[in-house]
């Protein structure tokens, strides 16, 4: 049972990293009208910026912490023009376009990540940051600083998301475009206004993202971007496109899964199991488990 206990743990810390991806990767699916699979990408290259000026000042986590975020931020921003070029019609989404230009920029991302920093090798955030110290012990039972971070955070950024989509005139904004771009646009509301503003509340989530790996993980590697990138694509189908609540479930529930996999299964068999049960919910119910938004 402890072994169990702590699995989930590791579950829940894992899957609320899961969570704020796919909650992003979302939220511009269903208000840019954009696939942007490199999003992960994106957030891991924030994480060597992160590193890069941890280094320049000496482990200055504040600076460090800011950088990720900042970083993640003007990234995303930048990616704007870029996308908004292809959707000549607002009302359409044109997700070949969008997802081929996506994957484009995270094929650009992770060259650049092995090509341009620590010449190619895994980089490794200092103790001040990594949160590997134990924080609670019970018997088999050890939870780590940076699952506690990661954990608390994560929920933070998710209640704050969700308040903000629910009980603000931006979140209602938001939702309006995703339920009907033609008619928010009829009703006064500015699209490209807030088609930028979602891309800016992403990149904070992609920052806040890339801090928490750094925290929870310690490391990174050029191929981190797209290994996490298929599971949050996996996540997204398996809960349904655009499907922010059931995005929240699923992110969850992936998260313990491999965990649990790792600990009683012997062998790297999360990521087959994530796919295969892909594979079975996409010929089952196409749309999702909870149903697609789009």
């Amino acid at each position: 049972m402890e072994v169990f206990i702590a699995q989930v743990i590791n579950g829940l810390s894992l899957g609320s990293v899961y969570v704020l991806l796919v909650t992003g990767f979302n939220l511009l699916l269903l208000v840019a009208l954009i696939i942007h699979f490199s999003y992960p990408q994106v957030v891991v290259l924030s994480m060597y910026i992160s590193w890069t000026v941890m280094n320049l000042t000496g482990n200055n986590i504040i600076l460090g912490i800011l950088a990720g975020i900042l970083s993640s931020i003007i990234l995303n921003m930048a990616m704007a023009p870029i996308f908004q070029r292809v959707m000549r019609n607002r009302g359409q989404v044109d997700i070949n376009s969008t997802l081929v230009i996506s994957m484009a920029i995270g094929m650009i991302v992770t060259d650049i990540l092995s090509h341009g920093f620590n010449r190619g090798f895994p980089i490794s955030f200092s103790e001040t940051l990594a949160g590997n110290q134990s924080s609670l012990t019970i018997g088999l039972i050890n939870i780590s600083q940076g699952q506690v971070y990661t954990l608390v955070v994560g929920i933070i950024g998710v209640s704050a998301f969700f308040w903000l989509l629910y009980k603000t005139r931006s979140g209602r904004a938001f939702r309006a475009i995703a339920e009907d771009p033609s008619g928010a646009k009829q009703v006064g509301i500015p699209l490209l206004r807030t088609g930028l503003a979602s891309y800016a509340l992403t990149g904070l989530l992609g920052g806040v993202t890339a801090v928490l790996l750094a925290v929870l993980l310690g490391s990174a590697s050029p191929g981190l971007g797209e290994q996490v990138a298929h599971k949050v694509l996996a996540v997204s189908i398996i809960a349904g496109l655009g499907n922010l609540a059931g995005g929240l479930v699923v992110g969850l529930g992936l998260g313990i899964m491999e965990a649990l996999i790792q600990g009683y299964v012997a062998g790297s068999w999360s990521n087959a199991i994530a796919f295969i049960i892909l594979l079975v919910v996409m010929l089952i119910k196409p749309r999702g488990v909870f149903g697609m938004k789009l």
